[in-house]
Protein backbone atom coordinates (compact mmCIF):
# COMPACT_ATOMS: atom_id res chain seq x y z
CA UNK A 1 0.00 0.00 0.00
CA UNK A 2 1.73 3.28 -1.13
CA UNK A 3 1.79 6.60 1.41
CA UNK A 4 -0.63 8.24 -0.82
CA UNK A 5 -3.40 5.35 -0.58
CA UNK A 6 -2.61 5.22 3.12
CA UNK A 7 -3.46 9.35 3.70
CA UNK A 8 -6.66 8.59 1.88
CA UNK A 9 -7.85 6.02 3.50
CA UNK A 10 -7.07 7.58 6.29
CA UNK A 11 -8.84 11.06 5.52
CA UNK A 12 -12.00 8.45 4.52
CA UNK A 13 -11.68 7.05 8.00
CA UNK A 14 -11.84 10.50 9.34
CA UNK A 15 -14.51 11.35 7.79
CA UNK A 16 -16.91 8.97 8.63
CA UNK A 17 -15.77 9.25 12.18
CA UNK A 18 -17.05 13.02 12.49
CA UNK A 19 -19.81 13.08 10.11
CA UNK A 20 -22.38 11.95 12.28
CA UNK A 21 -21.36 14.64 14.87
CA UNK A 22 -21.44 17.22 11.60
CA UNK A 23 -24.91 16.02 10.50
CA UNK A 24 -25.99 16.36 14.16
CA UNK A 25 -25.06 19.77 14.05
CA UNK A 26 -26.37 20.81 10.48
CA UNK A 27 -29.26 18.76 11.61
CA UNK A 28 -30.02 20.46 14.48
CA UNK A 29 -32.78 20.51 16.34
CA UNK A 30 -33.96 16.52 15.36
CA UNK A 31 -35.82 16.05 18.94
CA UNK A 32 -37.45 17.86 21.52
CA UNK A 33 -35.89 20.74 23.02
CA UNK A 34 -36.53 21.37 26.60
CA UNK A 35 -36.27 24.87 28.12
CA UNK A 36 -35.33 25.08 31.82
CA UNK A 37 -36.94 27.70 33.72
CA UNK A 38 -35.90 28.86 37.16
CA UNK A 39 -38.91 29.88 38.81
CA UNK A 40 -42.60 28.18 38.84
CA UNK A 41 -45.10 28.10 36.40
CA UNK A 42 -46.88 31.41 36.18
CA UNK A 43 -43.91 33.66 36.67
CA UNK A 44 -42.61 36.22 33.65
CA UNK A 45 -40.06 33.67 32.29
CA UNK A 46 -42.34 30.80 32.64
CA UNK A 47 -44.57 32.73 30.35
CA UNK A 48 -42.00 33.81 28.32
CA UNK A 49 -40.75 30.46 27.74
CA UNK A 50 -43.41 28.99 26.62
CA UNK A 51 -44.07 31.78 23.86
CA UNK A 52 -40.60 30.96 22.92
CA UNK A 53 -40.87 27.53 23.25
CA UNK A 54 -44.33 27.97 21.07
CA UNK A 55 -42.45 29.75 18.12
CA UNK A 56 -39.54 27.36 18.34
CA UNK A 57 -41.75 24.65 17.85
CA UNK A 58 -43.58 26.40 14.84
CA UNK A 59 -39.91 26.87 12.66
CA UNK A 60 -38.40 23.39 13.94
CA UNK A 61 -41.33 20.82 14.07
CA UNK A 62 -39.85 19.68 17.05
CA UNK A 63 -41.95 19.54 20.62
CA UNK A 64 -40.25 22.10 22.90
CA UNK A 65 -41.05 20.70 26.87
CA UNK A 66 -40.77 23.92 29.55
CA UNK A 67 -39.80 22.58 32.99
CA UNK A 68 -40.00 24.14 35.90
CA UNK A 69 -37.49 23.55 38.81
CA UNK A 70 -37.89 26.48 41.38
CA UNK A 71 -36.35 27.00 44.20
CA UNK A 72 -32.95 28.36 45.60
CA UNK A 73 -33.24 31.71 43.49
CA UNK A 74 -33.11 29.48 40.70
CA UNK A 75 -29.88 27.83 41.61
CA UNK A 76 -31.36 24.52 41.18
CA UNK A 77 -32.44 25.08 37.50
CA UNK A 78 -28.87 26.24 36.79
CA UNK A 79 -27.01 23.50 38.00
CA UNK A 80 -29.15 20.96 36.22
CA UNK A 81 -28.07 23.21 32.92
CA UNK A 82 -24.93 23.31 34.11
CA UNK A 83 -24.58 19.59 34.40
CA UNK A 84 -27.02 18.76 31.04
CA UNK A 85 -25.08 17.14 28.33
CA UNK A 86 -23.78 20.30 25.81
CA UNK A 87 -25.93 18.81 23.08
CA UNK A 88 -28.10 21.96 22.81
CA UNK A 89 -31.45 20.12 23.99
CA UNK A 90 -31.08 21.93 27.09
CA UNK A 91 -31.42 25.59 27.16
CA UNK A 92 -31.99 27.52 30.57
CA UNK A 93 -34.75 30.54 30.05
CA UNK A 94 -33.39 32.81 33.04
CA UNK A 95 -32.62 36.64 33.97
CA UNK A 96 -30.17 38.39 36.10
CA UNK A 97 -31.15 36.13 38.92
CA UNK A 98 -28.77 33.54 38.13
CA UNK A 99 -26.33 35.16 35.70
CA UNK A 100 -25.55 38.55 37.47
CA UNK A 101 -26.76 38.64 41.02
CA UNK A 102 -26.66 35.41 42.68
CA UNK A 103 -23.14 35.37 42.78
CA UNK A 104 -23.19 38.51 44.83
CA UNK A 105 -25.85 37.10 47.10
CA UNK A 106 -24.48 33.87 48.27
CA UNK A 107 -21.38 33.09 49.22
CA UNK A 108 -21.02 29.89 47.68
CA UNK A 109 -23.00 28.88 44.24
CA UNK A 110 -24.15 24.91 42.73
CA UNK A 111 -22.66 26.80 39.36
CA UNK A 112 -20.47 28.93 37.60
CA UNK A 113 -22.60 31.49 35.65
CA UNK A 114 -19.74 32.41 33.13
CA UNK A 115 -17.60 29.05 32.86
CA UNK A 116 -20.73 26.65 32.73
CA UNK A 117 -22.59 28.30 30.22
CA UNK A 118 -22.96 29.20 26.50
CA UNK A 119 -24.45 32.36 26.21
CA UNK A 120 -26.95 31.88 23.42
CA UNK A 121 -29.36 35.30 23.33
CA UNK A 122 -30.73 38.28 25.28
CA UNK A 123 -34.51 37.65 25.44
CA UNK A 124 -36.21 41.05 26.61
CA UNK A 125 -35.91 43.64 29.50
CA UNK A 126 -38.49 45.17 31.52
CA UNK A 127 -39.50 46.59 35.07
CA UNK A 128 -41.48 45.39 38.28
CA UNK A 129 -44.56 47.16 40.30
CA UNK A 130 -44.39 47.76 44.50
CA UNK A 131 -47.86 46.84 45.03
CA UNK A 132 -50.15 45.85 48.57
CA UNK A 133 -53.36 44.28 49.07
CA UNK A 134 -56.15 46.40 47.83
CA UNK A 135 -57.43 46.26 51.68
CA UNK A 136 -54.25 47.89 52.35
CA UNK A 137 -54.43 51.74 53.75
CA UNK A 138 -51.67 52.79 51.42
CA UNK A 139 -52.94 54.96 48.62
CA UNK A 140 -49.47 56.13 47.45
CA UNK A 141 -45.96 55.13 47.69
CA UNK A 142 -45.34 58.46 49.96
CA UNK A 143 -48.10 56.88 52.41
CA UNK A 144 -46.52 53.71 52.24
CA UNK A 145 -42.74 55.24 53.04
CA UNK A 146 -44.57 57.36 56.16
CA UNK A 147 -45.57 54.23 58.12
CA UNK A 148 -42.94 52.26 57.56
CA UNK A 149 -41.21 55.42 59.38
CA UNK A 150 -43.07 55.66 61.66
CA UNK A 151 -43.38 51.74 62.51
CA UNK A 152 -39.99 50.91 61.61
CA UNK A 153 -39.58 46.53 61.31
CA UNK A 154 -43.41 46.14 61.48
CA UNK A 155 -43.91 45.76 57.73
CA UNK A 156 -42.52 43.01 55.65
CA UNK A 157 -41.90 42.60 51.67
CA UNK A 158 -42.05 39.09 49.89
CA UNK A 159 -39.78 38.21 47.25
CA UNK A 160 -39.34 34.95 44.81
CA UNK A 161 -36.37 36.22 42.62
CA UNK A 162 -32.97 38.45 42.96
CA UNK A 163 -34.88 41.14 40.95
CA UNK A 164 -37.72 41.11 43.62
CA UNK A 165 -35.31 41.06 46.75
CA UNK A 166 -32.86 43.99 45.34
CA UNK A 167 -35.96 46.30 44.33
CA UNK A 168 -37.06 45.61 47.81
CA UNK A 169 -33.25 46.38 49.79
CA UNK A 170 -32.90 49.40 47.43
CA UNK A 171 -36.36 51.06 48.15
CA UNK A 172 -35.34 50.49 52.17
CA UNK A 173 -31.79 51.57 51.24
CA UNK A 174 -33.12 54.82 49.21
CA UNK A 175 -36.17 55.42 51.46
CA UNK A 176 -34.31 55.13 54.65
CA UNK A 177 -36.87 52.69 55.95
CA UNK A 178 -36.37 49.42 58.07
CA UNK A 179 -38.97 46.92 56.69
CA UNK A 180 -38.60 42.32 57.17
CA UNK A 181 -37.73 40.75 53.94
CA UNK A 182 -39.68 37.20 53.82
CA UNK A 183 -37.76 34.90 50.73
CA UNK A 184 -39.77 32.65 48.57
CA UNK A 185 -39.16 30.28 45.75
CA UNK A 186 -40.95 32.19 43.19
CA UNK A 187 -42.92 35.71 43.01
CA UNK A 188 -46.57 34.22 42.29
CA UNK A 189 -45.88 31.95 45.76
CA UNK A 190 -45.23 35.76 47.45
CA UNK A 191 -48.45 37.03 45.78
CA UNK A 192 -50.40 34.68 47.56
CA UNK A 193 -49.10 35.17 50.97
CA UNK A 194 -49.48 39.03 50.02
CA UNK A 195 -53.15 38.34 48.72
CA UNK A 196 -53.22 36.54 52.58
CA UNK A 197 -52.03 38.96 54.55
CA UNK A 198 -48.81 36.69 55.46
CA UNK A 199 -47.24 40.12 53.97
CA UNK A 200 -47.67 43.53 53.44
CA UNK A 201 -46.02 44.29 49.91
CA UNK A 202 -43.47 43.72 47.28
CA UNK A 203 -42.10 44.73 44.23
CA UNK A 204 -42.81 42.19 40.89
CA UNK A 205 -42.69 41.39 37.37
CA UNK A 206 -45.66 43.28 35.84
CA UNK A 207 -47.15 39.63 34.64
CA UNK A 208 -47.48 38.19 37.67
CA UNK A 209 -48.76 41.33 39.29
CA UNK A 210 -51.31 42.90 36.67
CA UNK A 211 -53.84 40.12 36.90
CA UNK A 212 -54.01 40.39 40.78
CA UNK A 213 -54.22 44.45 40.26
CA UNK A 214 -56.84 43.94 37.13
CA UNK A 215 -59.11 41.71 39.74
CA UNK A 216 -58.82 44.69 42.08
CA UNK A 217 -56.77 42.34 44.96
CA UNK A 218 -53.81 44.18 44.55
CA UNK A 219 -52.89 48.27 44.41
CA UNK A 220 -50.58 49.15 42.40
CA UNK A 221 -48.34 52.04 44.08
CA UNK A 222 -45.70 52.82 41.76
CA UNK A 223 -43.41 51.36 38.96
CA UNK A 224 -39.57 50.40 39.03
CA UNK A 225 -37.37 51.86 36.26
CA UNK A 226 -37.26 55.05 35.00
CA UNK A 227 -39.96 54.95 32.58
CA UNK A 228 -44.05 54.23 33.15
CA UNK A 229 -45.22 50.98 32.20
CA UNK A 230 -47.29 50.96 29.13
CA UNK A 231 -49.55 48.34 31.11
CA UNK A 232 -49.44 51.11 33.98
CA UNK A 233 -49.95 54.25 32.61
CA UNK A 234 -51.10 55.68 35.68
CA UNK A 235 -48.68 54.57 38.28
CA UNK A 236 -46.09 56.87 39.01
CA UNK A 237 -42.26 55.31 39.13
CA UNK A 238 -40.85 54.98 42.47
CA UNK A 239 -38.77 57.83 41.53
CA UNK A 240 -41.76 60.11 40.55
CA UNK A 241 -43.26 59.05 43.61
CA UNK A 242 -40.16 60.21 45.98
CA UNK A 243 -37.57 57.98 46.28
CA UNK A 244 -34.98 59.78 44.36
CA UNK A 245 -32.52 57.38 42.26
CA UNK A 246 -34.58 54.93 42.28
CA UNK A 247 -34.03 52.50 39.23
CA UNK A 248 -34.58 49.03 39.16
CA UNK A 249 -36.04 46.55 36.02
CA UNK A 250 -34.52 43.18 34.42
CA UNK A 251 -34.02 41.06 31.95
CA UNK A 252 -34.55 37.72 30.43
CA UNK A 253 -31.56 35.94 28.44
CA UNK A 254 -30.90 32.32 27.11
CA UNK A 255 -27.80 30.09 27.91
CA UNK A 256 -26.49 26.22 27.32
CA UNK A 257 -24.62 24.19 28.81
CA UNK A 258 -20.58 25.17 28.50
CA UNK A 259 -18.77 23.78 25.10
CA UNK A 260 -22.15 23.07 22.87
CA UNK A 261 -21.03 22.87 19.51
CA UNK A 262 -20.34 26.92 17.65
CA UNK A 263 -22.70 25.22 14.81
CA UNK A 264 -25.57 24.35 17.57
CA UNK A 265 -25.46 27.75 19.65
CA UNK A 266 -25.51 29.65 16.46
CA UNK A 267 -28.40 27.77 15.53
CA UNK A 268 -30.10 28.22 18.96
CA UNK A 269 -29.08 31.88 18.24
CA UNK A 270 -30.83 32.25 15.30
CA UNK A 271 -34.19 30.58 16.22
CA UNK A 272 -34.66 32.29 19.97
CA UNK A 273 -33.94 35.24 17.94
CA UNK A 274 -36.65 34.84 15.26
CA UNK A 275 -39.17 33.21 18.47
CA UNK A 276 -38.72 36.43 20.34
CA UNK A 277 -40.38 38.37 17.12
CA UNK A 278 -42.87 35.96 17.10
CA UNK A 279 -46.79 36.76 17.86
CA UNK A 280 -46.86 34.84 21.05
CA UNK A 281 -43.81 36.37 22.53
CA UNK A 282 -45.10 39.80 21.11
CA UNK A 283 -48.25 39.02 22.85
CA UNK A 284 -46.39 38.09 26.28
CA UNK A 285 -44.32 41.42 25.91
CA UNK A 286 -47.19 43.57 25.36
CA UNK A 287 -48.46 41.48 28.52
CA UNK A 288 -46.12 42.36 30.75
CA UNK A 289 -45.01 45.48 30.13
CA UNK A 290 -41.85 44.27 28.84
CA UNK A 291 -39.82 45.04 25.58
CA UNK A 292 -38.38 42.40 23.56
CA UNK A 293 -34.10 42.17 23.50
CA UNK A 294 -31.76 40.15 20.93
CA UNK A 295 -28.33 39.81 20.92
CA UNK A 296 -25.44 38.20 19.35
CA UNK A 297 -24.31 35.40 21.83
CA UNK A 298 -20.72 38.02 22.23
CA UNK A 299 -22.73 41.18 23.22
CA UNK A 300 -24.89 38.98 26.13
CA UNK A 301 -21.37 37.64 27.27
CA UNK A 302 -20.49 41.15 27.53
CA UNK A 303 -23.69 42.57 28.54
CA UNK A 304 -23.68 40.04 31.47
CA UNK A 305 -20.14 41.19 33.01
CA UNK A 306 -21.12 44.58 32.99
CA UNK A 307 -24.78 43.49 34.95
CA UNK A 308 -22.35 41.10 37.10
CA UNK A 309 -20.42 44.60 38.18
CA UNK A 310 -23.92 46.83 38.46
CA UNK A 311 -25.74 44.37 40.38
CA UNK A 312 -22.42 43.89 43.01
CA UNK A 313 -22.41 47.27 43.38
CA UNK A 314 -26.14 47.51 43.90
CA UNK A 315 -26.53 44.64 46.45
CA UNK A 316 -23.44 46.12 48.33
CA UNK A 317 -24.69 49.45 48.49
CA UNK A 318 -27.90 47.84 50.12
CA UNK A 319 -26.52 46.32 52.67
CA UNK A 320 -27.14 42.72 51.85
CA UNK A 321 -24.97 40.21 53.31
CA UNK A 322 -24.33 36.90 51.12
CA UNK A 323 -25.93 34.06 52.12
Amino acid sequence: MTFSTRRHLLACATALAISPLAFAQGDYPSKPITFVVPFAAGSATDQLARALGQAVTEQTRQPVIVENKAGASGMIAAQAVAKAPADGYTVLITTNTTHAANIHLYRKLSYDPVKDFTPITGLGKGGQVLVVPANAPHQSVGDLLAYAKANPGKLSFGSGSSSSRVAGEMLKQLAHVDILHVPYKSNPLAITDLLGGQINLMITDVSTGVPQIKAGKLRALGYSTQKRSAQLPDVPTIAEAGVKGYDMGYWFAAYAPANVPAAVSAKLNQLLGQAVGSAAAKSFFEMSGSEPWTTSQAELAQFQAAETTKWGQVIKAAGITPE
